[in-house]
């Protein structure tokens, strides 16, 4: 399942990767000037010019969107985006994550679900065509939790970071947003292996793969009357077993089993076949209370977490996601993502001389 690419005389080993939604050329020099190989891009609606795929839930404050495969990009816009990227020395290395809008009534089987599948679908398709061969997805309902409970915790030198500290969350006690009842965790796997069912054949024809993130934060077994079904080890393994398939696998993110308090390089390892691409990222502590950091502050050793992605034949991407915001920093934090970008860089060049 570990993904490879091999460009010119470079030999096929780790790579990072960035996440962004703009795609300005001032951005994407930058990204190149790092040393970063990959870009991966999140998809809502056809078109871009300085947003890659301008998101309407964001930026015009709609509380739910549905999408129909009308609301796809065409291959040609994917395939310009690709050329694009490559005039910058870049790699168009997927979309990093479904937005809730686009699986949202699948989610519960809900009104709206089978025009939701029939987006996705098509979104594979045209993926697929354009030469595409990565599709991030969260599986965790929308306003249920906040992903922090605060995001100026300080950090190293009076950095800032996110924080989530479960004594600084309210009671949650009813179903959120449009959610009318409460579902069983028994329903929440039943309709998301009835998802697998369905879209993953589409994927393979596709040569698309699928990469499932965990729950962020990875707590309760529900909250709200909804379970969050990625929350741990053994949760994964159902979902990667659940529907026998070489099109799905993990966002591994490396934060998130961190928060869970797992031994990293071992997660590693235990999930080597269905690693799709890596969120290299830690924290101090875990849940209940934790707080993101640098890389090298964190609860697991980046060196020991790189060398076991080498170990076992990991040739994909891995990302920051997440970044303190430090002194003159802008709202992307450039200055802690090239800072992170030369951190990973030293860590992989390191572990293949080693």
């Amino acid at each position: 399942m570990a993904s490879s690419k091999a460009t010119g005389d470079k030999i096929d080993r780790i790579g990072v990767g960035f996440r962004t939604r703009w795609l300005n050329d001032e951005r994407l020099r930058f990204i190149s000037q790092i040393g970063v190989e990959d870009v991966f891009v999140d998809v809502i609606s056809p078109g871009y010019e300085e947003d890659a795929f301008p998101d309407a839930i964001e930026s015009e404050g709609v509380e739910h969107l549905e999408l129909s495969p009308d609301s796809i990009p065409a291959v040609d816009e994917l395939v310009g985006l690709r050329e694009r990227f490559a005039d910058f020395g870049l790699n168009f290395a997927g979309i990093h994550s479904l937005h809730y809008g686009m699986y949202g009534a699948i989610m519960f089987d809900q009104p709206g679900s089978d025009q939701q599948i029939a987006a996705i679908e098509t979104l594979l398709r045209r993926l697929g065509s354009a030469g595409i061969d990565t599709l991030g997805y969260q599986w965790n309902p929308r306003g249920v939790v906040p992903m922090r409970t605060q995001t100026d915790a300080a950090v190293r030198g009076g950095a800032t970071a996110t924080r989530w500290n479960e004594a600084d969350l309210e009671a949650i006690e009813t179903p959120p947003g449009e959610l009318e009842r409460s579902y069983s965790e028994a329903e929440c796997w039943e309709y998301y292996e009835r998802f697998l069912e369905t879209v993953l054949p589409v994927a393979e024809a596709a040569g698309v793969q699928m990469a499932l993130h965990p729950a962020d934060p990875p707590v309760y077994e529900e909250i709200g009357g909804v379970p969050r079904l990625f929350r741990g080890v053994e949760n994964f393994e159902r979902a990667m077993t659940a529907v026998s398939s070489d099109a799905h696998g993990l966002k591994l993110c490396l934060g998130c089993f961190s928060e869970m308090g797992e031994n990293i390089p071992a997660v590693i390892r235990r999930f080597s076949d269905d690693i799709v691409f890596v969120h290299f990222r830690d924290v101090i502590g875990t849940v209940p209370d934790f707080t993101e950091t640098f890389l090298d502050e964190g609860n697991f050793d980046p060196a020991e977490a790189m060398e076991a992605l080498r170990d076992v034949g990991f040739t994909g991407s891995v990302l920051l996601d997440h970044v303190p915001h430090v002194e003159g920093d802008t709202e992307w934090r450039h200055r802690s993502r090239a800072y992170g970008a030369g951190y990973l860089r030293s860590i992989i060049e390191g572990v293949y001389r080693s």
